[in-house]
């Protein structure tokens, strides 16, 4: 099976906290910053580069110090990164607080995500196509949630459908998803395949654990579910798989999901088993959680 991916979504410049203590609210609390390149299509795009997959980033920058950053990044290690870069707009921004839990907090600033436009993104598909390029498409779920880039998300999904690429959705995030629930459910028919964590599949179906994978896998053909420290479920086609997570040190885990679609993908389309390509996925996550920031980076 074909297995030239292109990704369209988000690009960040992250801008990491790493707290080992409680936040003090109001006061200060002591911190290693740093910065990182990061968004979650990018951070997809990134690893399946890093692991020699042929991989196509379609996304928006500024014409910033951040923008050529983070091109530069993607394109050291490998990506086809065709960007737009948009006049009036920085680039994208995220605030991540890492606390000593080993939790995250983001507070984003789309920046030039916003100006993601619709023809601009069906033009490039065409490309891609034209150059073969296009086999599967991933859409990071934030250029639906984000009302300026929900237009070229939406056409994406569709352009690729018509250009005969399987296509897959990650839906990003729990909270925004609840706000536009009914957009991203009238979607799931449309899918080949969604890759979603343990909250946003409870949100999308309305169901609770085993039930909310179920209730999924009844409308899309693959469904898998990460659920963190209890490894990942998965249905294909009515035939279910679970796995254990990883025994890792967790130093950060922002951008496992990411890096763990980026080895999933890759290794189902190439023909993979179902437990194949999630311990691809795996095994990458596993590599993303043992260090600070969601993408990898040019040495």
């Amino acid at each position: 099976m074909p297995g030239n991916c292109v990704v369209i979504g988000d690009l960040m410049m992250d801008v990491t906290a790493r707290i080992e203590s409680d936040i003090a609210y109001g006061s200060d609390t002591p911190a290693l910053v740093s910065l990182q390149p990061g968004g979650s299509a990018a951070n997809t795009a990134a690893w399946m580069a890093a692991t020699d997959a042929t991989v196509t980033l379609i996304g928006c920058v500024g014409d910033d110090a951040f923008g050529h950053a983070l091109r530069a990044n993607l394109v050291g290690l490998g990506v086809d990164a065709r960007l737009d870069v948009v006049a009036g707009h920085g680039t994208g921004t995220c605030v991540i607080l890492g606390d000593h839990r080993r939790e995250r907090t983001m507070v984003p600033d789309p920046g030039a995500n916003s100006a993601l436009d619709a023809d601009r993104v069906v033009a490039a598909l065409d490309a891609a196509h034209g150059e073969g390029r296009l086999d599967h498409l991933h859409l990071s779920g934030y250029a639906l949630l984000n009302p300026g880039s929900r237009a070229a998300g939406l056409a994406a999904l569709e352009h690729a459908r018509t250009l005969g690429a399987t296509v897959s959705l990650d839906p990003a995030s729990a909270v925004p998803l609840a706000a536009n629930l009914a957009l991203v459910r009238g979607l799931l028919p449309d899918l080949d395949v969604l890759v979603a964590n343990e909250a946003e599949a409870e949100v999308l179906s309305g169901g609770v654990g085993t039930q909310a994978l179920t209730s999924l896998a009844r409308e899309v053909p693959l469904v898998v579910v990460k659920r963190g420290a209890l490894g990942v479920s998965a249905v294909s086609d009515g035939s279910p798989v679970e796995r254990p997570a990883l025994a890792v040190d967790v130093v950060d885990t922002t951008g496992a999901g990411d890096a763990f679609a980026a080895g999933f993908l890759p290794a189902w389309l190439s023909g993979a088993t179902l437990v194949e390509a999630v311990d691809a996925g795996q095994e990458l996550a596993a590599l993303a959680v043992g260090r600070v920031g969601a993408s990898p980076m040019v040495a």
